[in-house]
């Protein structure tokens, strides 16, 4: 794993099935971007949030890419989610909300995030082609709901409109990224609940 400048607000996570096996280092402050899961498009969405976040993020994922991509992707997205809860414990200190409208050429994506501790994903997305290279568009979904259910956020996205699944998808992650941005911004306060909890 690389050095960082912070000791704070990271994760390594390692997962292993008879389908896939995943290593994952999450930072949410500082440090390095390397994805590698087999599957082209899908490093580059993953590497566009890295980015568009401001996360450091590591991956390094070997999936039975024999059958397809659904194993890969979905994995991914469980430990991505498992780090970022366990990151973020009880949630305490942080903005919790964040909000992005994104624009990709003739897509725009939406994403509303809540890191509220309960698991929730509302999916509108529809895909007027089925494949990215080799990256089956109907994963995204999949991917989100995998990261959502595990990290413990409500998660909304949604297409506003668009008419290449590429632009559609990138639209969506990097939209993702901007909203979970702001929201993992610590504030120096406690938990941002009227119940003094989540």
């Amino acid at each position: 794993m690389p050095k960082i400048r912070t000791e704070r607000r990271q994760c390594t996570k390692c997962r292993e099935t008879k389908e896939t096996q995943i290593a994952l280092y999450l930072n949410l402050d500082d440090g390095e971007t390397k994805i590698e899961t087999g599957i082209g498009f899908f490093d580059h969405m993953l590497n566009s949030f890295a980015v568009h976040s401001g996360f450091a993020l590591i991956v390094k994922c070997t999936g039975d890419l024999e059958v397809d991509g659904h194993h890969t992707v979905e994995d991914v997205g469980i430990v991505l989610g498992q780090a970022f809860a366990n990151i973020l414990g009880d949630r305490s200190g942080i903005a919790r909300f964040g909000s992005a409208y994104v624009p990709m050429d003739e897509a725009l994506g939406f994403c509303a995030v809540d890191i509220s501790g309960r698991p929730y994903l509302v999916f509108d997305a529809p895909m007027p082609q089925p494949m990215c290279g080799s990256y089956d568009t109907a994963l995204t979904v999949e991917f989100m709901r995998a990261f959502a259910m595990n990290a413990g956020i409500t998660l909304h996205l949604k297409a506003m409109y668009g008419d290449n699944s590429h632009h559609i998808t990138e639209a969506l992650f990097k939209a993702l990224a901007h909203a979970l941005k702001q929201a993992v911004q610590e504030t120096g306060s406690g938990t941002l609940s009227a119940k003094g909890v989540l």
